[in-house]
């Protein structure tokens, strides 16, 4: 019978070791051999601990191998001359495993693969499904692999799953004590002499604009877990990866370090026989001189490696600047306008130096308002190149406590980074590195995030076709578009919405002109405010200018300039709706948010963006109540009370009617306004009418009877389209007297023939209404035939008499439609002079019909003949 055998990789780690004592209770008559060394601290742990036969490789007849259960590797490299048993057929290989996939891995018959911090966290995770709990001693193992492999559940490979083995284990009985004993960093003499030699042989590589330090050393005797002190010269560096390569006893040790998403580990060092984590990954290679094995490694880097960001990457573009000899007070106002506190200063096109707040304000203090900002400028900043890393933007800016480094190339200032681009880059790094999924998981910051898959499988394909023809077409001209605004954040919260708006930082109108050539699609360009639309098929895309807004005055209509993809987004009005998408080939599907519009997409929150928004744009508190109540969100607190305070300041009586009118009309044609009307009463907003408006019970019935009657006309699905504005409008202004109704109508703006409807569409509901119910078939005809679609549903609306409603229903579905079999031509055959009589003739023929006293054409022609010889 032949001869199962658990194993692992070459200097096995704690890891390694407890994956194969957790394998040892799933495989009971399984022979645990090591194919090399372990780690001194890993040996001495199982001396001291754990009494179990450890065989070594010499004391197995390979050849009697059947089975062979690998543990936390999947390279055959680091199996040393177990590796060549897995080219036998007739040997079944059980693989455990958590290190990513690599090229030339093992299969087995049977894989366990997880992308956790440690395989000893897969193998907990099996005994407690099985139920095979761990002797304590066996759980502290355990811990020690978990413990060794997430850097005490620091290292950013950790998840949550580790945290969760790690309680079980504890509640198994490991001992932190013991664990704490092994896990201590302290160097002893041999892993602090290759460390100073390291130190003293390490050189940086810029690569890709990341920096890479690499590092050799030998010594004659081993050095047992010398892997770790690649941690420590990575940590006492400031570059994104270290790699070092240790020549101990013949063989060459190469362990990496990476800290950037950018660099793989694992990826660059498999061409070696190594494997591990994109952050932390080892190879072990036959001697050989060390500077051949640096090149080596170092061109193995610049294949694999992913280009870091540079300048261009995270800066803000176009900038807003000032002129040399433009005064100090120019500069303060320009800063005031465009919500900016540094300006760079230009002379015609070049750059000289920048000029921030608080040198205008001392300037201004000290009476130099009318000086030219070019006496205060800062000639000494640093400046930022296109292709700077964004590293060593970070260094200069901190070094100097520089808060803005515009980015220059040939003297032209091209964009600007600030520190809260800085920081958003590095956070979205982090969130890389934590595990970010490219298909639109989510994680808890939920912040970056890539929803390319949820384009193509959300979209029809038809708009998804438009957005790449988008990205296609902004590269060929050099410039970024972005998918914006409410289709964003309706994909977020999982609804489809392909009313969709695109934004370019760059010429808006030629975008849209190049992306309807290339489909024969037709554009309609408005000039004036740099937009487009497209008409393609069914598809309409508008298309707009990255701007920027300024408000001369509260509730004042905004000027607008070109700007960067962040202004346009800040100028929205709540962060649910300041999402982007980019459509650049390169970035297709990354989303863009800089104001936690996913945060509160999550927490169901309308919020606006500072503290002056309603001051700008006063219609936004209607927004906001008609967002909250169409989403099922709330209105966060301060924004409730800013819409407080913008009643208090009165700030809408500075609104044109025009734009309170427009605000309601969106209310009326959600699919029910009552509930947004409840919320604008409660926050003092009906009053913004009408002083005298409040929601009354009147009013809430006569809502409720016009949404009953719009749904019930709507499931007859004829092709008219009532005006809903005028319906609800009506009912929004029921409690008013007459002379209240004309003045909230005039403070509204109410257009000229909507407010005629409105007047007539009442008095025609209650004439009717005043005759019914009329109990004839044809009465109720004349009664409601010359009425327009809107009178006839408001009077079914208001009537409070069931009959009278029937005898309308009755209209709606049958009765207009009915109409003589007769036709003019019939009754000139019949030899009838045409004239008046003809109208009398048929609508008497409409009647015998409708009273059901004239059924075929017979019938009509005989009445016909009688009503003629009267």
């Amino acid at each position: 019978m032949g001869v199962e055998i658990i194993t692992s990789h070459l200097n096995a780690d704690f890891d390694a070791c407890a994956s194969m004592v957790a394998a040892s209770k799933l495989y009971p008559e399984a022979k645990m051999v090591f194919p090399g060394s372990q780690e001194k601290k890993v040996r001495d742990f199982l001396e001291n601990f754990f009494k179990m036969p450890l065989l070594r490789l010499r004391d197995i007849d390979t050849s009697s191998i059947s089975r062979l259960i690998v543990v936390d590797t999947k390279s055959p490299g680091r199996l040393g001359p177990l590796a060549e048993v897995l080219e036998r057929k007739d040997v079944e290989v059980h693989l455990f495993d958590h290190h990513a996939h690599g090229s030339s891995d093992i299969h087995g018959t049977e894989e366990v693969v997880e992308q956790v911090g440690a395989t000893a966290t897969i193998f907990s995770e099996i005994l407690k499904a099985r139920r095979k709990k761990p002797s304590a001693i066996e759980a502290t193992l355990l811990m020690l692999g978990i413990y060794e492999e997430t850097g005490h559940l620091l290292y950013p490979t950790t998840t949550e799953r580790d945290i969760m083995a790690a309680a079980y284990l504890l509640k198994c009985g490991a001992n932190l004590n013991i664990v704490a004993r092994y896990m201590k960093d302290e160097l002893g003499p041999a892993e602090v002499r290759l460390l100073n030699e390291c130190m003293a042989t390490a050189t940086e590589e810029a690569i890709g604009g990341l920096r890479v330090l690499t590092a050799t050393a030998s010594s004659e005797h081993y050095v047992g877990d010398a892997a770790h002190l690649c941690h420590r010269l990575l940590d006492m560096t400031h570059a994104d990866a270290a790699i070092m390569m240790l020549r101990l006893e013949g063989k060459i040790l190469v362990v990496g370090r990476s800290r950037t998403p950018q660099i793989n580990m694992a990826e660059a060092l498999e061409p070696f026989g190594g494997g591990g984590h994109p952050t932390a990954a080892s190879a072990t290679v036959e001697d050989s001189p060390l500077e051949l094995l640096q090149e080596r490694v170092v061109q193995e880097l610049q294949r694999t490696i992913k280009p870091g960001k540079f300048a261009e990457h995270v800066m803000t573009s176009p900038v807003i600047t000032i002129g040399l000899d433009e005064s100090v007070a120019a500069a303060e106002a320009k800063m005031t306008r465009f919500e900016v506190n540094v300006l760079p200063v230009i002379k015609g096109k070049d750059y000289l130096g920048l000029i921030s707040r608080e040198d205008v304000e001392k300037a201004t203090h000290h009476g130099y308002g009318s000086r030219p900002v070019g006496d205060f400028a800062n000639t000494d900043a640093s400046t930022a190149e296109r292709y700077t890393p964004v590293r060593e933007v970070e260094r200069r800016m901190v070094e100097r406590n520089q808060r803005f480094m515009p980015v220059v190339v040939e003297g032209r200032v091209i964009g600007a980074i600030t520190r809260t681009d800085l920081l958003r880059s590095l956070y979205d790094d982090y969130l890389r590195r934590t595990g970010i999924k490219e298909d639109g998981g989510r994680t808890q910051g939920m912040v970056v995030k890539n929803v390319r898959s949820w384009l193509r499988n959300r979209f029809p394909e038809d708009a998804s076709n438009l957005l790449k023809l988008a990205g296609e077409t902004a590269d060929s001209m050099g410039h970024a578009a972005y998918l914006v605004g409410g289709t964003v954040r309706d994909l977020l919260r999982g609804q489809e919405n392909l009313d969709m708006d695109f934004v370019v930082e760059g010429d808006g109108i030629e975008f849209a002109r190049q992306m309807a050539g290339r489909t024969g699609a037709k554009v309609y360009p408005h000039e004036r405010f740099k937009t487009a639309k497209v008409v393609m098929g069914q598809l309409r895309v508008d298309i707009a200018t990255a701007r920027t807004e300024h408000y001369d005055s509260p509730a004042s209509l905004p000027s607008v300039t070109a700007s960067s993809i962040k202004k346009d987004l800040y100028r929205r009005d709540f962060t649910i709706n300041t999402l982007a998408v980019r459509l650049n080939q390169e970035n297709f599907g990354q989303l863009v948010d800089f104001f936690g519009g996913q945060r509160d997409i999550k927490e169901r929150t309308i919020r606006v963006l500072h503290n002056l928004s309603l001051v700008e744009d006063p219609t936004r508190a209607f927004r906001a109540v008609r967002f909250a109540e169409r989403f099922g969100f709330r209105i966060s607190r301060h924004t409730r009370n800013l819409i407080s305070s913008a009643i208090k300041m009165r700030l809408f009586e500075k609104l044109s009617g025009t734009r309170i009118y427009d605000e309601l009309a969106l209310v009326f044609e959600e699919s029910d306004p009552l509930p947004i009307i409840r919320q604008l009463e409660k926050y003092g907003l009906l009053k913004v009418i009408n002083p005298s408006l409040e929601l009354t019970a009147e009013m809430e019935g006569l809502f409720t009877s016009v949404h009953d009657t719009l749904v019930w006309f709507g499931m007859l699905f004829t092709d008219e389209h009532p005006q809903k504005t005028t319906l609800y409008l009506t009912a929004l202004l029921s409690p008013l007297k007459t002379r209240e109704r004309m003045e909230a109508a005039e403070r509204l703006s109410v257009p000229a023939r909507t407010l005629s409807c409105l007047v007539r569409q009442m008095e025609e509901a209650h004439n009717v209404l005043r005759q019914m119910p009329l109990g004839d078939r044809a009465k109720v005809y004349d009664a409601l035939e010359h009425l327009s679609i809107e009178s006839i549903l408001l009077t079914m609306a208001i009537a409070r008499n069931d009959e009278a409603k029937k005898e309308i229903a009755s209209y709606l579905l049958e009765l207009r439609k009915v109409n003589p079999m007769l036709s003019g031509t019939d009754l000139k055959e019949m030899g009838i002079e045409p004239g008046p009589v003809y109208s009398e003739i048929l609508k008497a023929l409409r009647h015998g019909r409708l009273r059901l006293k004239l059924e075929t054409r017979q019938d009509e022609e005989n009445f016909v003949k009688e009503f003629m010889n009267k």
